[in-house]
């Protein structure tokens, strides 16, 4: 496996589709829809912390607003991975942590659930990437469950440690231990699509470009 720092570089050269027919050439889950970019410009890649967010008790010990551990943990290689899949309007990231995240020179975070105070982030210039938005606070609505602990996201497993990349078009999750695998494809399949684009852009029609080869691009 590829140095973090190595890996994280990499995937920041692709895109999530890429990423995507990737993860479907290898048999592994593919890029989940549904989560918007609410703020901040351009794709975000790094490797996952994780937050679980929901209704109950929170673990002992000195009470912590949500998803601060997770920032306190993070750096410029990182991007905070949130489920709040409770089904409460609620809060699940806002404006403090966006700038408590951004001082971190964290990548950026991506939640499976409500975010708010987005006006707050967009002028910050950190990316943020939620299913929806609120203005409802989480206080007495939902608690951080944990903070490096498996955590679903639009039904795909993620683990701290594991690698992400988000854009507008969908997020990608990638295991740890396939990172190699993935990252090699995705770039044989972006450096065949960059060849396709050239040789449409030079003139060759396009139904000869996108024939029977682009048909069976996934296959192994």
């Amino acid at each position: 496996m590829p140095r973090v720092s190595e890996a994280v570089a990499r995937l920041r050269r692709l895109d999530a589709c890429a990423v995507s027919d990737a993860l479907d050439r290898l048999g592994l889950p593919s890029a989940i829809g549904g989560i918007a970019q609410q703020s901040g410009a351009g794709r975000i890649a790094g490797r996952v912390i994780t937050v679980r967010l929901g209704v109950g008790e929170p673990p002992g010990g000195v009470p912590r607003h949500l998803c601060s551990t997770a920032i306190e943990k993070g750096g410029p290689d990182d991007v905070i991975v949130v489920e709040q899949r409770s089904g409460i309007e609620a809060g699940s990231w806002g404006g403090l942590l966006s700038l408590g995240a951004m001082v971190r020179g964290v990548a950026g975070v991506i939640v499976d659930g409500p975010v708010r105070d987005i006006d707050e982030a967009r002028e910050l210039g950190f990316s943020v990437f939620g299913r929806s938005l609120t203005a409802r606070t989480a206080r007495g609505r939902i608690v951080e469950l944990g903070t490096d602990v498996t955590v679903s996201i639009g039904g795909v497993r993620a683990e701290s440690g594991d690698l992400v990349i988000a854009d507008r078009s969908a997020v990608a999750l990638i295991p740890a231990a396939r990172i190699e695998d993935v990252l090699d494809a995705a770039e044989t399949i972006a450096a065949r699509e960059a060849a396709m684009a050239k040789a449409i852009r030079a003139g060759t029609p396009i139904g000869r470009v996108m024939g029977g080869d682009y048909e069976h691009m996934l296959r192994k």
